[in-house]
């Protein structure tokens, strides 16, 4: 079920990152209208998307690669807030400054945080396991 669903999510970024961004920038921001995004923005959404199904539909150990930089992001995310959401705006908007973020947000990016370092973590579990069991038995 999740992988479906992911693949879903990935395409869904893939073709229309502009609507992606369009939503969450009216339910995080008091001023959704003054956000100017940043040239490359859109498509480096879009790219993201097509990378997630290439790494999803090719076969879901290679995904693998994400494990890491997942927790790693998670992690960042967690412990400093704030200061992951400044930089994420400073990626995405050519004004972040003159963005309001709605109260919530940061505790919402706390959260996700928590969701990518357990997804990493569990795939960092995942791939031990499995490189035990490919082990030769001993004798």
């Amino acid at each position: 079920m999740r992988r479906p669903l992911a693949l879903a999510l990935g395409l869904l970024l893939s073709i229309a990152p502009n609507r992606i961004v369009d939503a969450v920038e009216r339910l995080a921001f008091e001023n959704p209208d003054d956000g100017r995004l940043r040239p490359w923005t859109l498509q480096a959404g879009r790219f993201k998307g097509v990378v997630f199904v290439w790494l999803l539909a090719r076969h879901p150990e290679h995904t693998s690669i994400l494990k890491r930089p997942l927790s790693v992001l998670g992690l960042v995310m967690i412990l400093v807030p704030r200061q992951a959401l400044a930089v994420g705006l400073d990626l995405a908007y050519e004004n972040p400054g003159e963005l309001e973020v709605k109260s919530w947000i940061r505790p919402v990016t706390r959260l996700l945080g928590g969701c990518f370092l357990v997804v990493g973590l569990r795939a960092v579990r995942a791939a031990g396991r499995k490189a035990t069991d490919a082990s030769p038995a001993d004798a």
